[in-house]
């Protein structure tokens, strides 16, 4: 079950984190899977954690049209068809309304917001001749709940959800979109921001943002990237326009 094969998969933000996980998942189920990220570094240490000739590393700039369009062209010459998009680049912030200024709330914006719509559009338009396709996108629990500090990225991310089922809706019977909703993951990004904000406190942050979610601890981008492959894989045939919390048990309190 879940396998992938003679399936083509393009992963956003693969360089790290859960595009990283579900990359290389992916290509371990038999997909051939362009990973794409600004950096092209770290898309390019991915691509050799993998099996060669598996994994395709493509530079891109999600919240760019001009580094988009000419992403996919190049994806287009490699993959030959698109079958599954993974948009899971994405950008966190710390702040409430009136601590976040102008520059973050576009930022945030440009690559969580306009990033999932211009690779989602550059998927639709490769999917819909051959009437099938599955786009699955990173929603966040902040996509249902109010969480502390997070006005920016709770606007973002409310929005993955809607642009989710209208992507479902209006491809209706020839592409599926779902995405998934986690709280916290213990990803790279999460070190480096005690780091740089807590120094010193690290250790004692870390058990703090873990005991949030009520089971305990943080998830792991391998967990995430599980759920994500169910939902891209054919056993996942019936499901379109979800959203699947992955969320420790928060949304159960």
């Amino acid at each position: 079950m879940f396998k992938l094969t003679d399936k083509t998969a393009v992963v956003t933000g693969a360089g790290s984190g859960i595009g990283c996980s579900t990359a290389l998942l992916f290509a371990e189920q038999g997909a051939r899977v362009v990973a794409l990220d600004v950096d092209l570094d770290a898309a390019k240490k991915t691509a050799q954690s993998a099996k060669p000739e598996t994994i395709f590393p493509v530079e891109c700039d999600v919240a760019n049209s001009s580094s988009v369009s000419q992403a996919f062209a190049e994806i287009d010459g490699v993959l030959g068809k698109l079958d599954i998009l993974v948009n899971s680049a994405g950008l966190a912030h710390v702040g409430s309304l009136t601590d976040t200024d102008e520059e973050a709330f576009d930022r945030l914006y440009r690559v969580n917001v306009k990033g999932t719509y211009l690779c989602s559009r550059a998927a639709v338009e490769r999917m819909l001749p051959q009437s099938s396709g599955v786009i699955m996108n990173l929603a966040s629990i902040a996509s249902f709940i109010g969480l502390e500090d997070r006005f920016a990225y709770s606007m973002t991310k409310g929005a993955v959800l809607t642009m989710t089922r209208s992507i479902a809706i209006d491809y209706m019977g020839k592409i599926r979109c779902n995405c998934v909703a986690p709280a916290r993951i213990h990803t790279p990004f999460v070190d480096s921001f005690l780091a740089k904000n807590y120094p010193g406190k690290e250790r004692e942050m870390f058990e703090k943002l873990a005991a949030f979610q009520p089971i305990g601890r943080m998830g792991k981008p391998e967990e995430v990237a599980a759920l994500i492959l169910y939902l891209c894989s054919d056993e996942a045939s019936f499901i379109t326009g979800a959203a699947f919390p992955i969320d420790g048990g928060v949304l159960a309190k």
